[in-house]
């Protein structure tokens, strides 16, 4: 069958397959969203994992569509949509194409699988080419767009042009150079005693103390499996960040219900004295974040990594962040067993 992209604003106008979206009159839905309407059978981490396990099950029903759409482009959506287009080599490449949508959503990555090296050339081209091209990840409004207007633009250019770099990541390396060799360097920090890592499990949490703020390619790619970071950076400079793992239904392993932040913010407000003010933001964002506040990130800037953000100096130290958070987290989460596929207002009654 021969496939084809429509811009989501068409998809009544014809049988259309849903990617790392939700909408009405969709034939088949494939994303990984809360509660999105996606067949058990093809239930994944991403949904480029759901799309790709579409083209192993023929028969399901609505795949015999031929259109396809997405109200977003991101890396996972943009995979789910190439591989519906492109079955026969999305197949050949599955291994690879599963590494590249987990680490563009989650920012994780194991740099010693042996696929990670295309796998983090091809997030950093896709990357680099996006943003030179066109605009960042959630930059749409503040240019005064809708995101599944403009984002059509993006599937139109890179549609045709991925397969090549998928088969051969070198013809790329003018765009992946530059943040592929920073997440490397970035990533042997990590590595390094530079870095120390704390994990606890029972909450979900991983603290990572380390000199200064990294691309999340790397912060994040050791704490897989975990769905809270605490980073803590010299200077007394924190960030806690709720991550996505905990927006979408996560199909491979339960996890615990975001707790609203509002509490602990109060808490590190009343200890607080360097004339800063922590704020968190909604637990239905897709990446919460704690931290001290000066000027208001729009969500691109709190989309992007650490490293590009300012990160101001607390008067509490580390070790008491720590236990706050500890605290926190084990008195909210105290009877609370993990499971799979929570709903938004299970997660809003949580901890209540």
């Amino acid at each position: 069958m021969n496939r084809y992209f429509v811009p989501f604003a068409q998809l009544r106008q014809q049988p259309t397959i849903v990617v790392d979206s939700v909408g009405l009159g969709a034939v088949l839905t494939l994303a990984h969203w809360r509660g999105a309407a996606t067949p058990t059978a093809l239930r994944d981490d991403t949904s480029a994992g759901s799309a790709l396990r579409a083209l192993h099950q023929t028969t399901t029903p609505g795949l015999d569509a031929a259109a396809v759409t997405a109200n977003h482009f991101d890396i996972d959506g943009f995979i789910g949509v190439w591989s519906l287009l492109n079955p026969a080599l999305a197949l050949e490449h599955e291994a690879l194409l599963r590494l590249v949508a987990v680490l563009g959503d989650f920012r994780e990555i194991d740099l010693t699988h042996p696929l990670a090296n295309d796998a983090l050339k091809l997030v950093c081209w896709l990357n680099a080419e996006e943003k030179a091209r066109f605009y960042e990840p959630f930059g749409a409004p503040i240019r005064r767009r809708r995101e599944d207007e403009a984002s059509a633009e993006k599937f139109d250019w890179f549609l045709p042009r991925f397969a090549e770099l998928l088969q051969n990541p070198e013809n790329g390396r003018a765009a992946w150079q530059p943040e592929y060799d920073l997440v490397q360097r970035a990533a042997a920090i990590i590595q390094s005693p530079q870095t120390t890592r704390r994990h606890y499990p029972e909450i979900g949490l991983a603290v990572v103390h380390t000199p200064a703020p990294l691309p999340y390619y790397a912060l994040f790619g050791p704490t897989a499996g975990y769905d809270i970071v605490l980073s803590q950076y010299e200077g007394n400079r924190y960030e806690l960040e709720y991550k996505y793992t905990t927006w979408i239904d996560l199909a491979s392993r339960p996890t615990l219900p975001r707790l609203a932040l509002a509490p602990l913010t109060a808490r590190l407000n009343a200890l607080e004295n360097s004339g800063r003010t922590w704020t968190a933001d909604g637990i239905t964002d897709t990446g919460p974040l704690l931290r001290l506040t000066g000027k208001k990130l729009t969500k691109a800037e709190r989309y992007a990594d650490p490293d590009g953000r300012p990160i101001y100096p607390s008067s509490i130290a580390p070790e008491d962040i720590e236990r706050q958070v500890l605290a926190f987290f084990r008195a909210g989460y105290a009877g609370i067993e993990p499971k799979k596929y929570w709903t938004w207002p299970e997660v809003k009654a949580a901890g209540m």
